[in-house]
């Protein structure tokens, strides 16, 4: 990239600094752009269109390039250049970036728990929380190899249904049942030929003990491997005792979202799993009510449970 020497806006004509007509507007409509709302990324995107390189060279624009417009202060007239920004739509301009800057967006703790816990379905990415505490806020798959949702999801949506599903299991404590046994043991062809080997050497007349012991303890490594050992009957128990103790809920309880739930997925047809910490899955599917061409309003909740991928 080429450097400037002379600042975007302006030219060198008979030995004077002067502004450059289609740069100098330019500057005019980027600070009126940003002073009218548009992001600083926006406003590079709108730059590389117009087709107005920045340093001579390089017509594609970026964030930076128009975060060093908004900040300089030659723009007012100063240090021998001429001026192209006033001093009222420059300071507006720099409080605005200085505002944004420093604005720290705060979520409540239960947003902040569920935050924590809540994956893509698709890509199992974890899902942000786009916006402040205000009405425009939504929840959206980021990844860049992923798409984003077709519809919208708000806080109250994500809250209304882990309520819903917690309310679920707290009145039907059977749906969490695992079905799974604390420990298998399943024979595989290596142990078969193993204590085939085993009987073969003992059946021989001058029987080697050694070798024999060795193939014993071979044998007895291969069936440790094929013995498995899940913990999904402790951890039913676990959430059964807990749920026990709680009754139907008004509000999310952080506590006990946190003690029973280990995942929660989201897909991009507004369809979201709530996974508990034995690997029981509760689906809850939604009815989409489509108001307009670019919108959807989540309407109804429907549960049902679902053991996947048992895991020994």
């Amino acid at each position: 990239m080429k450097n400037r020497t002379i600042p975007f806006g302006y030219m060198m004509r008979n030995g004077e600094i002067q502004p450059k007509p289609t740069e100098s507007k330019a500057v005019q409509n980027i600070f009126q752009a940003y002073l009218n709302g548009s992001s600083l990324l926006a406003i590079a995107n709108w730059m590389s269109s117009q087709g107005i390189p920045y340093n001579g060279i390089d017509f594609v624009w970026n964030k930076n390039m128009i975060k060093r417009i908004l900040e300089n202060e030659k723009y007012l007239g100063r240090n021998g250049y001429p001026a192209i920004i006033d001093e009222d739509m420059f300071c507006r301009a720099n409080m605005r970036k200085k505002i944004k800057s420093t604005t720290v967006v705060e979520i409540s703790e239960e947003l902040q728990a569920i935050r924590s816990l809540t994956y893509c379905a698709e890509c199992g990415h974890r899902i942000s929380r786009i916006g402040g505490n205000t009405h425009s806020e939504k929840w959206d798959c980021r990844n860049p190899e992923c798409s984003r949702f077709s519809h919208r999801i708000t806080d109250q949506m994500l809250i209304g249904i882990i309520v819903a599903v917690l309310n679920t299991v707290i009145a039907n404590p059977n749906l969490l049942d695992a079905d799974a046994e604390i420990s298998r043991y399943t024979p595989s062809i290596e142990i078969t030929r193993q204590q085939n080997e085993i009987s073969r050497l003992m059946e021989t007349p001058d029987v080697d003990f050694e070798s024999a012991k060795e193939e014993i303890c071979k044998l007895a490594e291969l069936k440790y491997d094929c013995c498995t050992y899940s913990n999904k009957p402790q951890k039913t128990t676990q959430l059964r005792e807990v749920l026990a103790s709680h009754e139907q809920l008004n509000t999310l309880d952080i506590g006990l979202l946190q003690s029973c739930i280990s995942r929660i997925l989201v897909s991009h047809f507004c369809t979201v799993e709530i996974e508990f910490i034995n690997g029981v899955v509760i689906k809850n599917i939604i009815e989409r009510k489509m108001q307009n061409d670019h919108s959807a309003q989540c309407q109804g909740n429907s549960c049902k449970a679902a053991n996947y991928g048992k895991q020994g």
